[in-house]
């Protein structure tokens, strides 16, 4: 996960035919907010500050790929668009290169889309795959999904490695989430500004434009809510992207840190011209709001009800390991432990290399060295930690018969200045153990009874390097 930055776009909500402005986007969790009741102009003006893609991955994807010119980045000149469907049908864009704006007729503007309702983050790191993708070479001024209207060309399957015009239309679901990704590949170089018309297409629009997205997601011109990586860059919040455009005559931004409803601060200092923008720091998580005040003396417009949430997540910190009281073997060795971290993020667990899982807890462990890697889902790092685990048998037999006699806790030969305190249930010490000891189920010479006897365990932490797997004051049983 990285962090974004925004440059300056504004959205003109006006009937069709009127073109809305937009400028580059670096990233797509600032992906510009689109819908499908005018064309819209987006000018690609330099390189992204993001690099959502590892160019040598790419390079053998089959999708957005550098292709024969080895030192081209997909990303240097790109716009993130994202829109929300407004109802369910089929929904298609035309991007158009607009020769009078210099473009030629071979302008290569390639494309993918990710969704339905996929996290930035994934896109990121590779785990959502582009739902329709196109690096073609073309000989028209149009590429995009469904029908090609310079030609009629119907848009083909998107396959890897494809070379299409056009590809298939998206059939949506109303309120699922879509992103775009525009690349001009012919400034990946030069990083010149040049731009391209975006127009909606397809079934759902042709049937209402004004209904086919969901138009009120410009509203939320803040972006949606960003999730990222303490000591990411500084993130840049945009409210040129506001219904006013470029008609600001101030900004007055505000912050609820602890997102309970009550703003902390009303007087952040915004940047730029008529502080349009504001700089959001890690790891400042927060609740941000604009509230615009015009130019021409319209009503303050303000960022909508919920703003945008920005979340700074740190690195997991690993902090121990805790046998648990359960266990659902019979086999004394085992034992069921919980992983102890310290975040707030959310994380999956692989324990002695196998697959992750959600939960932090893991059943029968067997004892010794154990290693435990601790991922976060939200991509702000991984921890890889090894332990000790330590095991004490859930029962003992001391009838004579040779086997399971006596009762400690095996492995702590390896720890420093190892103490078992054994109690019965009212809480009396009956017992005290080191290393090299063990308990016959006796006290003061007499034979204690078949019940649950309780334990705390106890060893000098600052003498072992290694995490030692701790248990809680717990219990184990005498049978006779």
């Amino acid at each position: 996960m990285r962090t974004l930055f925004i440059t300056t776009c504004c959205l003109i909500l006006f009937s069709i035919g009127v073109n809305a402005q937009s400028a580059n986007s670096g990233d797509c969790r600032t992906a510009i907010p689109v819908c499908a009741d005018a064309p819209i102009n987006i000018i690609v003006d330099g390189r992204g500050a993001i690099d959502d893609f590892d160019p040598d991955v790419i390079t053998n994807s089959g999708c957005l790929e550098k292709g024969s010119l080895s030192a081209a980045n997909i990303e240097n000149n790109t716009s993130w668009l994202v829109f929300r469907a407004g109802t369910d049908g089929q929904v298609g864009f035309d991007i158009d290169a607009i020769p009078s704006a210099g473009n030629t007729i071979t302008a290569e503007w390639d494309f993918a889309v990710y969704g339905p309702d996929v996290d930035c983050a994934d896109i990121s790191n590779g785990t959502a795959q582009p739902i329709r993708c196109n690096y073609e070479v073309n000989g028209t001024t149009f590429t995009g999904l469904g029908v090609n209207p310079e030609n009629g060309q119907a848009g083909a399957p998107p396959l890897p490695q494809n070379q299409n015009t056009y590809d298939e239309y998206l059939d949506v679901q109303e309120g699922e989430i879509y992103f775009i990704l525009v690349n001009n590949f012919n400034t990946n170089f030069d990083n010149e500004a040049e731009e391209f018309m975006l127009t909606f297409t397809g079934s759902s629009v042709e049937a209402d434009q004004n209904t086919a997205l969901d138009c009120t997601l410009r509203d939320e011109f803040l972006g949606l809510d960003i999730t990222a990586c303490e000591g990411d860059p500084d993130i840049i919040l945009s409210a040129l992207r506001s219904p006013a455009g470029p008609d600001v005559a101030v900004v007055l931004w505000s912050v609820d840190y602890d997102d309970d409803g009550t703003i902390d601060d009303t007087g952040l200092p915004g940047i730029g011209v008529n502080g349009a923008e504001l700089i959001v720091s890690s790891p400042n998580t927060g609740r941000y709001f604009a509230e615009i005040t015009t130019i021409s003396g319209t009503p303050p417009i303000v960022s909508d009800v919920g703003g945008v949430f920005i979340e700074f997540f740190g690195p997991p910190e690993f902090t121990g390991v805790e046998i648990l009281d359960t266990n659902l073997s019979i086999d004394p060795d085992i034992n069921n432990i919980e992983i102890l971290i310290n975040g707030n993020s959310e994380y999956e667990y692989a324990l002695n290399g196998g697959a992750f899982q959600d939960e932090a807890i893991f059943n029968d462990i067997p004892p010794g060295l154990n290693s435990i890697i601790i991922n976060d889902k939200n991509g702000c790092g991984t921890t890889e930690e090894e332990f000790l685990m330590v095991a004490y048998p859930k029962f003992f037999t001391p009838n004579g018969d040779g086997i399971n006699e006596t009762w400690n806790i095996r492995g702590i030969e390896t720890l420093g200045n190892p103490v078992v305190f054994i109690f019965d249930r009212y809480g009396k010490l009956l017992k005290q153990l080191d290393a090299n000891t063990a308990w016959d189920g006796t006290y003061n010479g007499s034979l204690m009874p078949s019940t649950d006897y309780w334990f705390r365990f106890e060893y000098n932490e600052s003498a072992v390097d290694l995490v030692v797997a701790k248990t809680r004051k717990t219990h184990f049983s005498l049978k006779r």
